[in-house]
């Protein structure tokens, strides 16, 4: 189908990269439409492993468009590395763009996340990334489009610097120039300026012309500003329907939504996280760090919390994304366990609810689960999902009764062509 859509089911960190990196190879165009650098997406190909932050997974498809879209807030340092790291693996990045609608993240921004964390924050990346979306809306950021137009950049810093400088003051920082920005400004130009585009024209003339498109989102609607447990979120909305609201065009345009869960489940950072367990089992999961899909974070680096899959989770982020397919990772890191428990519902206050609890309440839920038999034998090496072992399965049937949601797609390892379908 043209229109595709790919997003997180969980916390983030649930496999992203790879899919994106494996369903590339049927698309003409990659888009990321929202967030910053402040997750990454692990992609593990022919060509290596590759953490990325902000250029699409999509990027190892020569034929195939990578577009830093509207939705994003991109730090043109981040980018400048990531086509230089890339570029060292003999991949050809010609075919990255830049929406010229695309925030810019500025250094400013990094160090006022800094300091406000040290004033009380919640676990946040210091990457800028919500310091940079509040901007956006107090429409005091700069974007791609300003670095082609000298001019019209140096009014806007002497509209925006008294603002910045006033946050700066406040918390404590250095106040910057107008020499500072243009220096900043002036590199970034000369490097990306032939990145650029219209991305209006070019994802409407993508669409009219029936050429397929994926959608790639960052983290997952549990992360999300407005549906997730706020105020331990992101600063953007990573889910489907976003992805129209950025791109600009109908949201009824969007053909099939693909969501991306772990077979267990994972977080980084504050906040509640309703299966989060201790058990010998689940920690064992984890792995030394070594290993590309060890449960470690791809941007921070930071030792992930571990649970057992919840499925009013997935349920709940199926309500709002409407996943027409879902891609279940990491399914091979339970093949040594003899049991494996799914949470089905939570218990609030002595009482079974059947509802997505507040973020306060979610801190105090009981999780409810059921105990299914391990199957004890490697899944690495099936491609087929009526190959896995039966036990494997009867888990796979389980989690789509419990979400509603049809596995399509099945992770059994790191690579792009460990998939079983």
């Amino acid at each position: 189908m043209p229109v595709n859509v790919l997003v997180g089911s969980q916390w983030g960190d649930e496999g992203k990269g790879k899919m994106i990196d494996y369903l590339s190879n049927d698309m003409d165009l990659i888009v990321r439409f929202q967030g910053g650098d402040n997750a990454g997406h692990t992609v593990v190909n022919d060509k290596g492993v590759f953490k990325l932050h902000l250029i699409p997974s999509g990027i190892f498809k020569e034929d195939c468009i990578s577009l830093i879209g509207t939705g994003t807030v991109a730090n043109p340092d981040v980018i400048i590395k990531e086509l230089e790291e890339i570029q060292k693996a003999g991949v050809n990045t010609d075919n990255l763009k830049i929406s010229g609608k695309a925030q810019i993240l500025m250094p400013y921004h990094q160090v006022l996340d800094a300091l406000m964390e040290k004033k009380g924050g919640i676990g946040t990346t210091k990457r800028g990334i919500g310091v940079a979306y509040a901007f956006k809306d107090l429409r005091k950021n700069f974007r791609f489009e300003d670095l082609l137009d000298e001019e019209s950049l140096k009014d806007k810093i002497k509209n925006f610097l008294p603002s910045i400088n006033g946050f700066l003051k406040v918390y404590g920082a250095d106040e910057i120039t107008e020499e500072d920005i243009l220096s900043k400004t002036s590199e970034w130009s000369e490097k990306l300026k032939d990145r650029i585009v219209n991305q209006h024209e070019l994802i409407h003339d993508y669409i009219d012309n029936d050429k397929n498109i994926l959608f790639e989102g960052q983290l997952a609607a549990m992360k999300d500003i407005d549906l997730g447990i706020y105020p331990y979120v992101t600063s953007s909305n990573p889910v489907a329907a976003y992805a129209a609201v950025s791109s600009g065009f109908p949201a009824k345009q969007i053909d099939n939504v693909i969501g991306v869960a772990k077979a267990f489940s994972s977080a980084v950072g504050g906040g509640p996280f309703p299966t989060e367990s201790t058990d010998t089992e689940i920690d064992q999961l984890r792995g030394s760090g070594e290993k590309p899909d060890d449960e470690y974070g791809a941007r921070t680096g930071r030792s992930r919390r571990l649970g057992w899959f919840d499925a009013p989770i997935v349920k709940y982020t199926n309500e709002i994304n409407g996943y027409d397919e879902l891609a279940l990772c990491k399914l091979d890191k339970l093949d040594e366990l003899d049991k494996i428990k799914i949470c089905t519902g939570y218990r609030l206050d002595g009482k079974d609810i059947d509802y997505m609890p507040t973020t306060t309440e979610l801190e105090k839920v009981e999780p409810i689960y059921i105990e299914l038999p391990g199957w004890l034998e490697s899944t690495t090496d099936v491609r087929k999902i009526e190959d896995l072992p039966e036990n494997a399965k009867n888990y796979l049937k389980k989690i789509e009764e419990l979400t509603g949601a049809s596995i399509k797609y099945v992770g059994v390892g790191p690579g792009r062509d460990e998939i079983a379908i």
